[in-house]
């Protein structure tokens, strides 16, 4: 009997089917960003090295280091999954200038895709910066889309997206969202190659704990969402119980069985890792944005959201550790959390 594939672009068949999918990605340079490492980082590589086909792509990004004093487990954070979601990017930038590890390891990539952050969102279009003031003068963060860019891609969008494990139909342009592409494709579009170093690097380092860091509408039933694999479930359950005790209140949800590609569920599924995924509320998610302040929104403000994603990471930590098999464990220190952020604003977090 032949066999038949029905899918949605070149890619997808090709994978189906064993047959290696090669895309021509363009190669200007990828973006760079004003990250200003603290002591506590060990080592600055690049996604590439766990990806080689992402080299000299707009999709390759800085990745950061935190080696602790003593051995342990090692936890991964990806900030800039979509380039507009500024708290998850800020949140990830606060770690890498501020925190210290004791024990494991933490690998950080605050702008996990580097092309959408040079995008304009059609939808929500905003800054091409946006201005946190710290103590040592202004910081600039770029404020891009949530997807690569159309002419990063290296493919035109399909008129609809179908993940290989799903049957589920989106939009075309959901084939340039990250968060729909794992565990990616190695010589794939530009966002299957993101998707892919992702991937291996979370397989290749043995990480036992990993983040996404997004943010919602603040309408959406995603607004102060945590989102875990199933399979660590219980550990995201002890974490917003620990929340709620100390004033922020974090809804719950398990991975979806059928809507695949979520870093929560991939990244769970294709390694050992247990993995989250956290939505805060921002105020720039509407259609029109023209008159909203993105950092000091009075209801909804950055330092506000920030220190939710950083209390949520230090709660699911502690979780972790509560169960974790001797000499597993992962400690780290000077992590700001909700209330520290509130008072005192998310740039006394950034050098």
């Amino acid at each position: 009997m032949g066999l038949r594939v029905v899918c949605s672009t070149f890619l997808w068949c090709a994978a189906a089917i064993g047959v290696a999918a090669q895309v021509a990605a363009p190669h200007p340079s990828p973006t760079t960003h004003d990250i200003r490492p603290g002591p506590a980082v060990t080592a600055t590589r690049l996604l590439s090295e766990w990806a080689p086909s992402l080299a000299g792509t707009p999709g390759d990004t800085k990745v950061y280091i935190l080696d602790g004093r003593e051995p342990g487990a090692t936890v991964f954070v990806a900030g800039g999954t979509h380039g507009n979601e500024l708290a998850g990017i800020v949140a990830a930038v606060v770690l890498v200038e501020h925190a210290r590890v004791e024990k494991g390891r933490l690998i950080v990539v605050p702008h996990a895709n580097n092309s959408a952050i040079a995008d304009v969102d059609p939808e929500r279009p905003g800054p091409e910066f946006v201005v946190v003031r710290t103590p040592g003068g202004e910081r600039r963060f770029r404020y891009g889309s949530r997807r690569t860019k159309a002419a990063d891609q290296g493919a035109p969008d399909p008129r609809k997206y179908v993940h290989p494990k799903s049957k589920e139909e989106a939009d075309g342009t959901e084939a340039r969202n990250l968060n729909r592409l794992y565990p990616g494709v190695a010589d794939g579009t530009l966002t299957e190659r993101i998707a892919f170093g992702i991937m291996r690097l979370i397989q290749r380092e043995n990480v036992a704990v990993a983040f996404d860091l997004h943010e919602a509408a603040p309408e959406s039933r995603l607004a102060w969402m945590m989102v875990a694999n199933p399979k660590n479930i219980d550990t995201a359950a002890a974490a917003v119980l620990d929340l709620e005790g100390r004033g922020l209140s974090m809804k719950l949800e398990n991975s979806s069985t059928t809507f695949r590609g979520l870093s929560h569920r991939e990244w769970g599924d294709e390694s050992p890792a247990q993995a989250f995924l956290f939505e805060t509320p921002s105020p720039s998610m509407v259609k029109d944005a023209k008159a909203i302040d993105f950092v000091n929104d009075p209801r909804l403000p950055l330092s506000r959201r920030v220190g939710g994603h950083l209390a949520s990471f230090v709660a699911v930590l502690a979780a972790y550790n509560a169960s974790a098999p001797p000499g597993a464990g992962f400690s780290i220190v000077d992590v700001p959390g909700l209330a520290e952020t509130e008072k005192a604003g998310v740039g006394a977090f950034l050098r």
